[in-house]
């Protein structure tokens, strides 16, 4: 299967660099996989679109500012920081804070010791370097090579806590300026509760509470779902064949009210209707392991592209992505390469706007 199968052209003016507001009065491209219909609706015609009885899945993640600028010491050099993953911790947390902790650490904890985590670096770093964060903070490297580090925290520090007034929120690379203060409310979605991810759900962006009430008065059932969002979203694709590719891992939590409400839905004929990349991940990562579906959390580096046969999900409620991404292998698979070739050129022609702060379709 190759790459370049995946790839269409695009005008750059049409890449959102901007968000939309009201979040739900983006566009939304709706394609009907059995007829072939395409129609033009707005994200706020939701519950007219879906049926009373359909279950809404979203990714209740939270984006943390991950983002850290700093100098090398004693040179004065610039760096800049993205925090991944932590790797050692001194300490336990509140429940909706500590998972992405947990699901990485290893190794003796000491009260000793702080933090330590693998971060992606822009400027060169040398292990036993120190670096100097915003409020005169004092890191050091502990190891590097090219494009990521460890870097060890002071004793008694809550990286994430840190990282909430000194970080900057780590907008995806094809938005071409500063994050300000409204992305921290803009590029984060109105359920968000669990923190751990470096980018937003994007799909997930679109929703209101207005947008959620009207759900819920339609009969649409909505549940969560949690993948921790990582760095490796944006790793572009590099083998001639895609199956060649491997994803990077990512954690997801399926609880079990989540899946008494698929096995609900599907009993009585509703769909399963995904909100996102990430919560078909998650699903089909959990029906991969078995049917019937268990709840339970774990990592994740599942790649759907096409011939693969989705167990769970019905619909997709989905942004624009990436030519060549994997993100764009996915709804390929879910609704076929060449359909999914000749929307995106409709909606290039019709100026929507695409990735994150973009437009959204939704595949029925």
């Amino acid at each position: 299967m190759r790459l370049e199968d995946f790839d269409y052209p695009l005008d750059e003016s049409l890449i959102a660099q901007q968000p939309i507001e009201p979040r739900d009065h983006a566009r939304l491209l709706v394609i009907e996989r059995r007829a072939g219909a395409i129609t033009h609706e707005r994200v706020d015609a939701l519950p007219n679109l879906l049926a009373a009885g359909d279950l809404l899945i979203l990714n209740d993640t939270q984006v943390f500012p991950a983002r850290l600028f700093g100098t090398k010491r004693p040179s004065g050099g610039k760096i800049e920081l993205l925090l991944v993953r932590p790797l050692t911790l001194h300490r336990s947390r509140d429940t909706h804070c500590s998972e992405l902790q947990r699901v990485v650490t290893m190794g003796h904890e000491s009260k000793d010791e702080g933090e330590t985590w693998e971060v992606m670096i822009r400027g060169k770093a040398q292990p036993g370097q120190q670096l100097e964060l915003p409020h005169e903070l004092f890191v050091t490297v502990r190891s590097a090579k090219s494009g990521t580090a460890t870097i060890a925290f002071p004793p008694h520090l809550d990286v994430l806590s840190y990282a909430e007034k000194a970080g900057a929120v780590p907008l995806p690379p094809y938005i071409h300026r500063v994050p300000t203060e409204i992305d921290r409310d803009c590029y984060q979605t109105i359920f968000a509760r669990r923190q751990g991810a470096v980018a937003a759900p994007t799909a997930g962006l679109h929703f209101t509470h207005e947008l959620l009430k009207n759900l819920s008065a339609a009969g649409v059932c909505v549940r969560m779902v949690t993948l921790h969002v990582g760095p490796g979203t944006f790793k572009p694709v590099t083998t001639s064949d895609i199956r060649e590719h491997s994803m990077e891992p990512e954690w997801y939590d399926l609880p079990e009210d989540t899946v008494t409400s698929i096995r609900e839905t599907q009993e009585r004929g509703g769909r399963v209707i995904a909100v996102g990349s990430t919560v078909v991940r998650v699903l089909e990562t959990a029906a991969a392991k078995g049917l019937p579906l268990k709840a339970g959390s774990g990592e994740t580096n599942l790649f759907l592209y096409p011939g693969y046969e989705f167990k769970i999900v019905d619909a997709l409620l989905t942004n624009f992505h990436l030519p060549k991404s994997t993100l764009f292998m996915l709804v390929c698979a879910f609704a076929g390469r060449e359909r999914m070739l000749e929307a995106y050129r409709l909606a290039a022609a019709m100026r929507y706007r695409f990735y994150s702060y973009g437009d959204a379709m939704l595949i029925l």
